[in-house]
Order: C-alpha cells, then structure tokens, then sequence
C-alpha cells in the first residue's frame, strides 16, 4: 500500500511557518507498522493543488491532504478536490447537521462552506471542534492545525487500514573511510543480490579525509542479511571502518 501526503499552504513555502506534519505522520504511521512513500508542498493555488490531486488520485495510494479546507479565499482544497474528481461541490447534510448542532443561531452561510464537499464525499470526524474533514475515494482532508489534523490522521488509519501493517522495517549504517565512487560498483552488485532492501551512500564533507556513511533499509530480517553481507564485502576488501552508527 503506497502511502502519501500532501501538505497544502503558502506560509510552508514562505517558510513563515514550519511544517510539523510530515513528521508526525511519519510517527503515527510508524506505529501501525505503514510508512510513508511519498510527501508534496503545493501552495494555496487552486490550479496547481487541482493538477497536483488530479495527478494522485489516478494512482492506488493512499493519500492524507492537510490544509487548506476551511472558508476563506485562500482555503481552494475543496475546491481543488471537486475539480481533480470531476465532482461538483455540495453541502453535506451530515456535516450540516453537525455544524447547526455545533454552533446553533452562529451556523452562518459563510461557516457552512466548510461542509461543502465533493459530491459522495465522506466525512472524517474531528474531535476539537466538531468541523468535519471529507474522504473521497482513498484520499483523506483534514485541517491544516496539528491539533485536529493528526487525531483526525489516527482515526483514519484506525478505522479503514488496522490490518495493512508492513513488515517490520529496519535500517543499518556504517562509516567507511573510502571514496564514494570506489563503493559503487560493490554497492551496485550488492543491489543485484538483496533487491528487497535499498542501499544508501551519503559522503561527508565536512572533514579533511573521506568518510562515507553507507546505510541498508528495509524488511527486517532482509535488511539485517543485507548489512551482513556489506560488512563481510568491506573485510574482504579492506576498507577501513570510521564508526559503526547503528
């Protein structure tokens, strides 16, 4: 199962404010045994969330949205997600019952635009303030603030993927004192072999000799066969370790 996240709005871009949420649904994911594939910053443009959703929602993946649902004019990704599914927008009744019951005599045409979905959307129910995100399809909307898009996050894995659990994954590293480019061809062999891990090389800079942190990810015990036989490759060739990091 292809996991994604798409988090929407000009100020990450900006950088007025700092994304906190790929992180979170790193760890959150982590913890059911998912993992993230895949994460994309679109701004508040309609076009391009549209193009950007239109482009995802042709794919198998699973897909959390955060941001941008809300009523102002820079809330599009109603909008957007209408478009990119061909569907016009509508009032759920659902979620109108929700906000009238929510906010009584307050429940202004303006508050109800939150509510206004893509036609067969679903609703993800938020417990701070009652305002609902929508489902549709294997993409899932929920508010940009942490505090209702992560519990929001949790409910939907609880609720439609408790049984999709990966296998355990791991990762190793170790430093070597080498040049990159004299690594790649063992790398590369070793690739061939343990195609079910995925090697890594990452040189460091930042001293006067050469240091490559070489790193295996993937299924447990497939990563831990994989390390062994990089590190049996490294004695045979006599590179020299710096440090083992984990």
């Amino acid at each position: 199962m292809e996991i994604g996240l798409i988090i929407v709005g000009d100020e990450i871009l900006s950088g007025r404010r700092r994304d906190g949420h790929m992180a979170a649904v790193i760890e959150r994911l982590a913890a059911r045994g998912l993992a993230l594939d895949w994460c994309r910053i679109v701004g508040d443009d309609e076009v391009r969330l549209t193009r950007t959703l239109r482009e995802t929602m042709a794919t198998d993946a699973v897909v959390f949205c955060c941001g941008g649902i809300g009523a102002t004019p820079d809330d599009v990704t109603r909008q957007a997600a209408g478009k990119a599914a061909g569907l016009p927008l509508a009032r759920h009744p659902e979620g109108e019952a929700i906000l009238l019951a929510r906010f009584g005599d307050d429940s202004s045409d303006l508050r109800l635009r939150m509510i206004e979905f893509p036609q067969g959307s679903a609703l993800i129910p938020n417990p701070v303030n009652q305002v609902p995100g929508f489902q549709l399809g294997a993409h899932y909307f929920v508010p940009g603030f942490p505090k209702m898009a992560w519990p929001m996050i949790e409910w939907v894995l609880d609720q439609h993927y408790a049984d999709q659990a990966r296998a355990q994954m791991a990762t190793h590293s170790v430093r070597v004192i080498a040049r990159e480019s004299d690594l790649i061809p063992m790398l590369e062999a070793l690739g061939r072999i343990h195609d079910a891990v995925r090697f890594s090389s990452l040189p460091d800079m930042s001293g006067n000799r050469y240091v490559v942190e070489l790193g295996v990810h993937g299924p447990a015990e497939a990563a831990a066969d994989a390390m062994n036989a990089l590190q049996a490759h490294l004695d045979a060739d006599g590179v020299p370790r710096e440090d083992v990091v984990n």
